[in-house]
Parts: C-alpha cells; structure tokens; sequence
C-alpha cells in the first residue's frame, strides 16, 4: 500500500513538472509585431502575435488607422483591422512586409482601404521602411475616386 501512494506521488510530481515545462515552453513560443505611423495624413497602429515555426502565422491582429488630411468621405476616415484584414505577411531576419486590406460599405457601394508596408531592418528586432496607403472610395462625386498616402512607418518584432 505503501509503495502503490509512492508510485502516485511519483507520477503526480512527473506529471506537473511536464506540465510546468510545457507552459515555459509555450511562452517562448509565440512572440509579436507592431507597427505605428503618425505623420500629417495618416496616423495608424497594427500589432499582431506571431508564432514560432510552422511558417509563422499570426494571430489576434488587430488595428486602427485615421486618415487625417484627405479629399474624400468622412465614412473612410477611420477604419478598425482585424484578423481577417491582414491579407499577406513577411518577416524574417531583414525585412517585415505587411499587406492590410479593408472594405467599407456605404449607400449599397463598396469602398477600400489598402495599406502595404515594407521595412527594412535597421537592428535587431528593429524595421524602419515605407508605408503606402490607397483609399478608394466609390461614393467620391469627383472624377478622382482614389487617393494616395505614402510616408515613413516603424515596426518591431520579438
């Protein structure tokens, strides 16, 4: 009976430090992105979770984007991303790149918002690039129905 507890206790302190070491294990696992630009037209912020492994997918991305100065309708001067708005992603050891596309609808009429993002790394963890942001909006009563920013953005990665 006695030797039968000691195998439990055995297998219960087996068990948890498994456990104990899966969790660790699972912290170094996963890491982040974010990138932020304010400038005079566009002010933005996105952040992601990156896993290790398996080609690096994210998730929880999220962000806001508002466009300050601009010549078109006020139902696009803000926009909220979500997971599904990150179309395409690239990190590795010297660049991010990030592609974030948006669709607004209004008045039975669909309008975007595209956002590409190309960086380079500056130090380790560290990217400074480009930011290019197309707006269409097909509600625009000007011939001109897209507009285009453009500026410098910083991002990080762990």
């Amino acid at each position: 009976m006695q030797s039968h507890r000691r195998e439990v206790e055995d297998m219960r302190t087996i068990i948890c430090a498994t456990m104990l070491l899966l969790s660790a294990n699972a912290a170094f696992a996963s890491g982040g992105i974010w990138c932020s630009a304010d400038d005079a037209a566009v002010k933005f912020q996105l952040d992601a979770g990156v896993t290790n492994g398996l080609g690096n997918p994210t998730f929880n991305f999220r962000g806001s984007l508002e466009i300050l100065g601009r010549p078109i309708g006020d139902d696009l001067r803000k926009t909220v991303f979500e997971n599904s708005n990150l179309t395409q992603y690239w990190l590795d050891d010297r660049e991010l790149r990030l592609l974030v596309y948006h669709e607004h609808e209004a008045s039975k009429m669909f309008s975007s918002v595209e956002l590409t993002i190309l960086t380079k790394a500056t130090e380790e963890g560290v990217y400074d690039g480009q930011y290019t942001l197309t707006v269409y909006d097909s509600t625009a009563d000007t011939d001109r129905k897209s507009v285009d920013f453009s500026g410098k953005v910083s991002c990080g990665a762990e």
